[in-house]
């Protein structure tokens, strides 16, 4: 069992001598591309399932940005190389791309909804946006919603990786 000094809230964390690696199991979609281009650090069949001495930190990186959900995301251990991240007045870590550091924060305007049908996956839904279900509305500012194609979540309308494990296919 994983100790509590590797959790944080909403998630698991994860260290090398360089980074900290983050992950919020409620935002994985299951999307694969960490464990596919980097099965030496990402492998679900070992516990812990993260290990950061099993690459090198830039090539992690790269593979954590790929990351369609940001279930995971990562920080520099330096604190002075941490221009990607801000805390907000909840005390939440909010991480953006490394690319996005120096440019100006979006105003509400300039964050539109993005849609993304992952291939054998779910519809990933990104930006500020309300999102209506059944008697629930829900307001999402920054937001990030899965909603499952497969029919088989036991957590509808949203994705909870049930795809992966019947073998859904885009036809």
């Amino acid at each position: 069992m994983e100790s509590d000094k590797n959790k944080f809230s909403g998630g698991r964390k994860y260290s090398n001598k360089e980074i900290t690696v983050y992950w919020k199991p409620d935002a994985c979609v299951h999307a694969s591309y960490c464990y596919r281009e980097l099965i030496e650090v990402f492998d679900p069949g070992r516990r812990p399932w993260v290990d950061l001495n099993g690459a090198v930190t830039d090539r992690i990186i790269e593979v954590v940005n790929m990351c369609p959900t940001e279930a995971l995301t990562w920080k520099w251990n330096d604190e002075s190389k941490n221009g990607n991240v801000s805390i907000d007045q909840t005390n939440h870590i909010n991480f953006r791309r490394p690319e996005l550091v120096g440019q100006k924060e979006p105003e509400i305007a300039d964050n539109p909804v993005t849609v993304k049908i992952m291939t054998d996956g779910p519809v990933v839904i990104k930006g500020d946006f309300r999102f209506k279900y059944s008697n629930n509305d829900k307001e999402m500012k920054d937001g990030i919603i899965s909603l499952c194609r497969c029919g088989q979540s036991g957590h509808q309308p949203f994705c909870d990786g049930t795809h992966r494990k019947i073998g859904f296919e885009d036809i």
